[in-house]
């Protein structure tokens, strides 16, 4: 057998974790979702409550937990940026509205003390069918706003629920769900899923606040990119450093202001997908004339996601846009640089050919003034040998050796000069 993955067992049991409680009717359920990765705090806080039971303690990595606190069941879940508590208890008899809570048998001080930053706080009162569930349930319009009521038929006719989005005095949302035929796994599925609905929901909305601030900063960075681009179709060579300067500080604003908000944006984007999965999962009917919750959130959710995306789009847009006026700038830049280096090598190139004039010059006075100096070492050796006895006249000797003199220095700078060239083209590589 091959080396075994260190990760095959968590990997193979992660399909079965947090798994659906089992629930009856009737029961109170009472959820609480904190905002805040507090890691160790989180599981510190709840081992304090276990250890208070007698209960045994999660371990240090541990991200679920269900159990039974004497009457009173807490399920427990450590998420990416947010964990939830849900506490829920099994009542004898059908409850008569939403007095007697489970958090109200959970100690306050331990409730007061859970790490991060409350965010979702939902009731959940299910109870068994009426006689008949072709009205809306007396306890509904009691307990729930008919203003804003949401209703639906769900999990293939066998539930109805019933909620109206509102925070109560306490802070809690509520929803109350009327169970037909439901066994104890199928009724905790379809609670499971309206906790994570309202839980989801919320975190999406998190992106919603973002979204206007990006708005408005946005605004004013498309103003300055338009006064820039403005400027650089009119703008003098002097002023393009100025010009590059604002782009890029324009740039680094806005890279900086999508590294913010990316993730966030990103995050609102998932947990609206899992809204709209959750919601599939419920197979929703109409029921008496209400809006289904499908029809609710995508009335007032959609849109704040669609802020959300509306603005991720624009943080990309007017990215792309700044980049595209950087190139306008740096090319403008290269071709006023091109066109000064040209100017720079013609008036190389002149200087160039003058010198090149001048060389030819000197060398034509050069090679004059070496035959002169040559023909007169010459005379000089004429004269000697004809004072010696020899028949040599010195001016016909001269006369005589001045053209080999002038050749001779002639081909000797020609040579010294094509030496020079084969040596300057072969230290620039350019002469193979």
């Amino acid at each position: 057998m091959r080396a075994i993955h260190p990760q095959r067992d968590a990997l193979h049991h992660e399909v079965h974790a947090r798994p659906y409680e089992r629930m009856n009717a009737p029961l109170l359920l009472s959820h609480v979702a904190l905002v805040g990765n507090a890691g160790a705090d989180e599981r510190e806080h709840l081992a304090a409550l276990l250890r208070a039971r007698q209960l045994p303690v999660p371990d240090a990595h541990a991200s679920h937990l269900s159990t039974d606190l004497g009457g009173l069941r807490l399920r427990w879940e450590k998420h990416g940026e947010f964990h939830t508590c849900t506490f829920w208890k099994q009542l004898t008899t059908a409850p008569d509205g939403f007095d007697r809570l489970p958090l109200h048998e959970v100690p306050q001080e331990w409730l007061q003390g859970i790490p991060g930053q409350w965010l979702v706080g939902l009731h959940v009162l299910v109870e068994p069918a009426e006689a008949s569930r072709e009205q809306v349930p007396t306890l509904v319009r009691r307990l729930l706003s008919e203003d804003s009521l949401v209703g639906a038929r769900a999990m293939d006719g066998a539930a109805d629920l019933y909620a109206d989005f509102r925070l109560d005095g306490d802070g809690f949302a509520r929803w109350i769900v009327v169970t037909g035929d439901l066994t104890p796994r199928r009724l905790g599925r379809l609670v499971q899923r309206l906790l994570e609905i309202e839980t989801y929901r919320m975190m999406a909305l998190l992106g919603l606040p973002v979204a206007r601030e990006v708005g408005a900063a946005l605004v004013s960075a498309e103003r300055d990119l338009a006064d820039v681009a403005e400027r650089i179709r009119t703008a003098q060579p002097q002023d393009e450093p100025e010009l590059l300067r604002r782009l890029t500080k324009l740039a680094a604003e806005v890279e900086g202001l999508y590294a913010r908000t990316h993730a966030r944006f990103s995050a609102s984007s998932a947990y609206f997908e899992l809204v709209h999965r959750r919601i599939d999962e419920l197979r929703e009917e109409r029921v008496h004339n209400l809006q289904t919750v499908r029809e609710f959130m995508d009335r007032r959710l959609l849109p704040a996601m669609q802020t959300c995306a509306w603005a991720a789009r624009r943080q990309q847009a007017l990215s792309e846009r700044i980049s595209r006026v950087s190139n306008l700038l740096r090319t403008r830049v290269e071709i006023e640089q091109q066109q000064s280096s040209q100017a720079l090598l013609d008036a190389m190139n002149r200087r160039q050919k003058a010198q090149l004039l001048l060389q030819s010059a000197v060398e034509g006075l050069s090679v004059a003034a070496v035959t002169y100096y040559g023909a007169g070492l010459v005379g000089y050796l004429a004269k000697g040998a004809k004072s010696a006895g020899l028949d040599v006249a010195p001016d016909l000797a001269v006369a005589l050796a001045i053209p080999f003199i002038a050749l001779g220095v002639w081909l000797g700078v020609r040579r010294l000069h094509h030496v020079a060239q084969r040596a300057a083209f072969r230290d620039s590589g350019s002469f193979k």
